[in-house]
């Protein structure tokens, strides 16, 4: 008996999250109730609501990986670069279109920053460093460089440091969008 209860109770809760994810909360629509044997069924004919859900899930900004190469050179970027850990940072946006600084960039080198972008578009989405990577023990200084905003359509979150040789090469690669080229590189 307890069985039967748990499954009964079960698949009242099944047909309460599905009545709860229907367009209208739960009242079903007349597509949704099964026409009779002389009526035609209003869904055959009529275009889905712009509400009605979909089984094909939306691609995630980060799910299409940047390729190396020449990108489309469109980005709205915002830039802070710190000298030090307790150093004033300094904050800057770039935007591009085609390669080409928009008007309201307040990059120091907007023009060679959007060709960058343009010439690489993975410059600012460098692959993750693998763990059998060796890198020089080398320190480039205390800086930092947080980049965020989106480069041809595609979500930008990267964070740049000069802590060891791996690090200070994709400082260098990423120079003219950083605006600032480091401290002992």
């Amino acid at each position: 008996m307890r069985k039967q209860l748990s499954h009964a109770a079960l698949v009242l809760m099944a047909v309460a999250g599905l009545a709860a994810c229907t367009p209208g909360g739960g009242t079903p629509s007349p597509s949704a109730t099964s026409p009779g044997p002389t009526e035609a069924s209003p869904s055959a004919t009529a275009t889905p609501s712009p509400d009605t859900e979909t089984t094909t899930p939306a691609p995630s900004p980060s799910a299409v990986p940047v390729t190396s190469g020449p990108g489309e050179g469109n980005a709205e970027l915002a830039i802070m670069v710190k000298p030090s850990e307790t150093g004033t940072p300094a904050n800057f946006t770039l935007v591009c279109q085609g390669g080409v600084p928009a008007a309201e960039s307040q990059h120091p080198d907007a023009a060679a920053a959007c060709l960058a972008v343009k010439n690489n578009a993975a410059v600012l989405s460098p692959a993750p460093r693998p763990t059998d990577q060796a890198c020089t023990m080398q320190y480039g200084g205390p800086q930092e460089a947080t980049v965020t905003g989106v480069v041809d359509g595609r979500a930008v979150e990267a964070t740049f440091t000069l802590r060891d040789g791996c690090e200070i090469a994709a400082w260098n690669a990423a120079k003219d969008v950083l605006g600032s080229t480091g401290g002992a590189v």
